[in-house]
């Protein structure tokens, strides 16, 4: 049995990124009242970064359970996953998706895992999860589920 954990937590440009809202509150603010402008920007960010990192969804494959975020399955109810990078993954994130797939996808994370559901009575056919290590997390739940 091969365990398997990994948290997408974003990438450094995600914050890069989002600390454009500083310039941007003070900006907003600064014909109003310039320290306001400052404290708004700040506060602002903070919770940008706060809401990020407390909504970094954990993946886990343990005690014959597969763990996406707040979704579990068995993973006696679960098919052969396959991994996916580059082009691969991105035709599965989009013109290859079954609407009825459940995601757990993240824009910064390229890998991913397709993993089809083996219940009948699920309407969902297939997980497609995202996965910096898509290979090392197929092999653990492929294992997991020969054990």
């Amino acid at each position: 049995m091969s365990d398997y954990r990994e948290r997408l937590w974003p990438s450094p440009w995600i914050f890069l990124s989002t600390a454009l809202v500083i310039p941007a509150s003070i900006l907003v603010l600064a014909p109003i009242n310039l320290t306001v402008g400052f404290i708004t920007a700040g506060v602002l960010y903070a919770a940008i970064v706060v809401a990020l990192l407390m909504t970094t969804p954990l993946i886990e494959v343990r005690n014959g359970m597969l763990q996406a975020g707040s979704a579990r399955v068995p993973l006696t109810a679960t098919g052969l996953a396959t991994p996916a990078e580059g082009e691969e993954a991105r035709r599965q994130r989009g013109v290859e998706l079954d609407a009825r797939a459940w995601l757990l996808i993240r824009g910064w994370v390229h890998g991913l895992v397709r993993v089809p559901i083996d219940d009948p009575a699920d309407p969902v056919p297939y997980w497609v999860v995202s996965s910096r290590h898509p290979g090392r997390m197929a092999e653990a739940i492929n294992s997991s589920r020969r054990s």
